[in-house]
Formats: structure tokens, C-alpha cells, sequence
């Protein structure tokens, strides 16, 4: 009988944290993004029951923003990253043509 609570991937592809560590290397600032999400999630668990007399669903709304502002954030960031990356690489091989 196999174990199956181990989840192996078939030959040739990338187990899950290969996978994460590739995707990371590609984009950075993804996994930033990410965790500025659950930072702000987690604040504002934190904070429901020290909203006062504010509303829960006014609450809400603003943890929302608050977390999808981080997102867009590390999207712009990452969006500014790879403009200049390529810019820079456009730059070195002009140069080396020269």
C-alpha cells in the first residue's frame, strides 16, 4: 500500500516549493505583495474588536483597500522593476553594437 499523504510530482516537473522559488526569481515583488496582504489581513483580525463604535462592514471596506493597495503596490513596483531591466539591458546591448 502507498503513502498517500505525500504528494509526489510526476518526473520531469517541479515540486511545489521548486516551483515558488522559480516564480519568485522571475517576479520578486509577487510574493511582497502577498505579504503585505496577510500583514494586512491579519491587522485587521486584529483590530475588529478594538473598531470602536465603527460599523463592521465600514471595517471591512477599509481592510480591503488597505490590502488591495498593497497589491497594486508591489504590481506598480513590479511593473517600474521590469521597465527598467529591460530599459538597462536595451541600453548594454546599444552599447556593445557601437
Amino acid at each position: 500500500m502507498s503513502n498517500k499523504s505525500w504528494w509526489v510530482p510526476p518526473d520531469g516537473e517541479d515540486t511545489v516549493s521548486e516551483k515558488f522559488l522559480r516564480k519568485t526569481r522571475e517576479s520578486p515583488l509577487v510574493p511582497i505583495g502577498l505579504g503585505g496582504c496577510l500583514v494586512v489581513a491579519a491587522y485587521g483580525i486584529y483590530r475588529v474588536k478594538a473598531r470602536g463604535s465603527t460599523k463592521m462592514s465600514i471595517h471591512l471596506i477599509h481592510t480591503r483597500v488597505a490590502a488591495q493597495a498593497c497589491a497594486v503596490g508591489a504590481i506598480m513596483l513590479g511593473a517600474v522593476y521590469t521597465m527598467y531591466r529591460d530599459y538597462s539591458k536595451r541600453t548594454t546591448r546599444d552599447a556593445g553594437e557601437k
